[in-house]
């Protein structure tokens, strides 16, 4: 598929829902972050904003990126009714054929999955080589299926934390992995039900 046709996919899936007033942070975000020093994040498929409303918000300076225009529009938006937008600015990237330039003390993939064809681990291992020295890569995926997941397949394995950073291929002495391990959370999905999901979490430090 297209770079395109990815942008008009998620454009299509953005629009069928009404804009987010005030989206939540991800909760591993939150834990996570609180107490590092604000410094440069990027947040890749940044999606309704929750994520970088809540770090503009508490100092960061924010790069926000998705491949749909009508997410980044609308966090644009919610940034400067918020008055954040001298420290949050959003850009539309495909990732399959563009990269954010900068340095970055934090990057945070939260859920990049997507049924089209992306090489993920290429996007994450170019996360990791934008990091600072001290900068830390956060990556939280699915572990489970929620009932209100676009896939539904009883047969979709997910691969552990451990199986992401190994793919990586990133060098030990540069690299380090600080945590890889699952959480089971009770989650609400779009509309208002409840389950409890499994999240799969990496943080990967870099040390030079």
């Amino acid at each position: 598929m297209s770079a395109t046709d990815a942008g008009t996919y998620w454009n299509d899936i953005y629009a069928a829902r009404p804009a987010a007033a005030s989206p939540r942070p991800n909760a591993c975000l939150t834990t996570t972050v609180t107490g590092m020093p604000p410094g440069d994040v990027l947040d890749l498929g940044c999606g309704d904003g929750g994520d970088a409303l809540w770090l503009a918000g508490r100092g960061w300076l924010v790069t926000a990126v998705d491949v749909s225009s009508v997410a980044v529009g609308r966090l644009t938006r919610l940034a400067a009714e918020a008055g954040l937008a001298d420290r949050l600015t959003a850009h539309h990237h495909d990732l399959r054929t563009s990269f954010p330039a900068g340095a970055f003390d934090l990057v945070c993939a939260h859920y990049l999955h997507t049924p089209l064809d992306l090489d993920r681990t290429a996007v994450l291992r170019t996360a990791a080589h934008a990091l600072r020295p001290g900068g830390r890569l956060l990556v939280v995926d699915h572990g489970s299926t929620a009932p209100w997941s676009w896939t539904q397949d009883p047969h979709l394995r997910y691969p552990t934390p451990q199986e992401v950073a190994a793919d990586l291929s990133l060098s030990p002495g540069a690299w380090t992995v600080e945590r890889a391990d699952a959480q089971v959370r009770e989650a609400t999905g779009p509309d208002g039900r409840t389950a409890e999901v499994t999240d799969h979490i990496l943080i990967i430090r870099r040390t030079a």
